[in-house]
């Protein structure tokens, strides 16, 4: 199983890089909302750079979930997938490296992001790189077997890409990721508790700052974790080979499922007001309303 897993990786791989429009949307793309970002936000603030590189990164991570959704769909439809079934593998490994051959391309992108920020932007601190790692490859996996599970419930591609819009609207705007939570009001920082997009924005924007304490990351990777695990799973029962199989309407309450993690976390947040506190705590030492230590004000 993991020899199928890793030639199928490398074989996605391979695929990708021939690919013209993945450059421009993998590597491309981050890139202009980097320089956008800079300009339009932090100015002459460099204190901003970092918490506008983790609001890219997690931008660039996410953009796993659109892309192989997207990617099952068009082999599903062109019968590509049909082929692979030719072959000893079952729908485990088919999933595995995707998921796989997709972290291997966001790593780097994510890495030269981190370097322009550093030397182009003179950032002065790397972050917490230990932390950005771990979260990297945690959500890059977690947001991929999402985008695997609305491959896996929608029929066609004009379903799959309508559904996708919904999903990621949002995710970058209800996560911190576009916008901070911070100046949300209190009902919509409730909201995104629930947001699985959010373990991801906050958590990365809080590494690169350094602002982030060892339970904040602790539950962010947990977050997305055991998200991960559910995730994988359901889009591993759901997963459909033919063009043909079209997949039933019940299917579609598998997605719930995948969502009972990030429920259970927010519930949680909703009750013990931990997180919410510290990402306010966190926006007002970068704006200079706050000092390191002192708790926001009551909202």
């Amino acid at each position: 199983m993991l020899k199928n897993t890793w030639l199928l990786t490398m074989i996605r791989l391979r695929l990708a890089l021939r690919n013209r429009a993945f450059f421009f949307f993998s590597l491309a793309m981050p890139l202009i909302f980097l320089f956008g970002f800079v300009v339009l936000v932090a100015r002459n603030d460099r204190q901003w750079v970092p918490y506008i590189l983790g609001s890219v990164m997690t931008m660039t991570v996410m953009g796993s979930f659109w892309g192989l959704s997207v990617q099952l769909v068009t082999f599903r439809e062109q019968g590509i997938l049909r082929r692979f079934r030719l072959a000893p593998v079952g729908a485990g490994p088919m999933l595995a490296s995707s998921i796989l051959s997709n972290y291997f391309l966001v790593l780097p992108v994510v890495a030269f992001e981190l370097l322009v920020c550093r030397f182009a932007f003179h950032m002065h601190s790397l972050g917490n790189l230990w932390a950005m790692f771990a979260l990297v490859t945690v959500g890059s996996a977690t947001f991929a077997s999402l985008g695997l599970i609305v491959a896996s419930v929608t029929n066609t591609m004009q379903e799959t890409q309508m559904i996708n819009n919904l999903i990621w609207m949002g995710f970058i705007f209800l996560s911190g990721t576009t916008v901070p939570l911070a100046v949300f009001p209190g009902w919509m920082q409730r909201v995104s508790l629930f947001i699985p997009a959010q373990y991801l924005a906050t958590g990365l924007q809080s590494a690169a700052t350094k602002f982030a304490t060892g339970y904040e990351m602790i539950e962010d990777v947990a977050a997305l974790g055991i998200g991960l695990a559910v995730a994988f799973e359901v889009s591993r029962q759901l997963f459909r080979w033919e063009p043909e199989a079209k997949a039933p309407r019940r299917a579609k309450l598998w997605v719930l499922a995948a969502l009972v993690p990030f429920l259970a976390f927010g519930t949680w947040e909703t009750v013990t007001g931990k997180r919410l506190n510290h990402i306010n705590r966190n926006f007002q030492m970068l704006t200079g309303r706050a000092m390191p230590g002192q708790a926001p004000p009551a909202r």
